[in-house]
């Protein structure tokens, strides 16, 4: 079973004590840096955010069926106190735990049922390549997203699209999307740039990004951008389980070059991953 199932197996098997993710990663067999990027990468969750939705959903279910003492529920969510679960609960579903416990039913809830692997998404993708990467300094708009609000990517290359060409330092005509997880687990910073000379200023409108010297696999992802997420979900769910590399500790980026027509989204797009040596 790959990383990201045996979080799974864990969480669901767990999710009423008190766990952490480092808990969870210990038992994935990878470490908390690992376990969330291809946590995220997989379900489109956190893993904490998953966790939290899931007690949530549990808790919805039992106050539905007329649970009669909430802070019992709450306990069972591992919440402290009533006054934190029925925050937590009203910020997610947009009830209180009385109102959802007087309904008596779920139907107005968007609840997260147990995450199941999605076969559906697994395509066939070509061996990747191994490539010693050289450093890079990448300029462009930054944007900070969950794994559950990275539908704003595309308007993001949108805003950028004027600032191609136009950066000072450019360097080729290649563009990256570049992809940093945060140090609290919780989500990413997303650079749409390109990259530049190393004493270029870019100015106040945009962030860049040093990429240090790193090996990688390089996956392509061939056809329509819009399926990008079923080669993403492969390699993460799939090819990289059995590469038998351990993800570094380092951003990993989409390659668009001239293969590639941003006009028609279609083309080929390498995908980057960082791996350890």
């Amino acid at each position: 079973m790959d990383p990201v199932g045996k979080a799974l197996w864990f969480m669901e098997s767990h999710f009423a004590e008190a766990i952490t993710l480092g808990e969870i990663a210990e038992a994935s067999g990878v470490s908390r840096f690992d376990l969330s990027r291809s946590f995220g990468r997989a379900t489109g969750h956190t893993v904490m955010g998953y966790l939290r939705r899931r007690r949530l959903t549990e808790a919805a279910r039992a106050l539905s069926g007329g649970a009669p003492d909430i802070l019992s529920v709450a306990l069972d969510a591992s919440y402290g106190s009533h006054e934190a679960f029925s925050r937590a609960f009203r910020d997610l579903f947009g009830l209180t735990p009385e109102q959802v416990r007087m309904q008596r039913h779920l139907d107005n809830l968007e609840l997260l049922e147990p995450y199941q692997m999605d076969e559906s998404l697994l395509v066939d993708l070509d061996a990747p390549r191994v490539e010693a990467g050289r450093p890079l300094r990448i300029a462009g708009l930054s944007g900070r997203y969950t794994f559950e609000t990275n539908q704003g990517i595309p308007a993001q290359w949108q805003r950028f699209a004027p600032h191609f060409g136009n950066i000072s330092g450019q360097i080729g005509w290649t563009s990256y999307g570049v992809c940093r997880s945060l140090e609290d687990a919780c989500g990413f910073d997303y650079i749409s740039g390109v990259e530049v000379a190393d004493d270029a200023d870019i100015g106040p409108e945009l962030v860049s990004l040093r990429i240090p010297a790193q090996r990688y696999l390089v996956f392509v992802h061939r056809g329509h951008i819009a399926g990008i997420r079923k080669t993403v979900y492969t390699i993460w769910n799939r090819s990289l389980p059995e590469s038998g590399h351990e993800v570094a500790d380092s951003p990993d980026f989409e390659l668009y070059d001239q293969r590639f027509d941003a006009t028609t989204g279609n083309g080929e797009v390498e995908i980057w991953i960082p791996i350890r040596s």
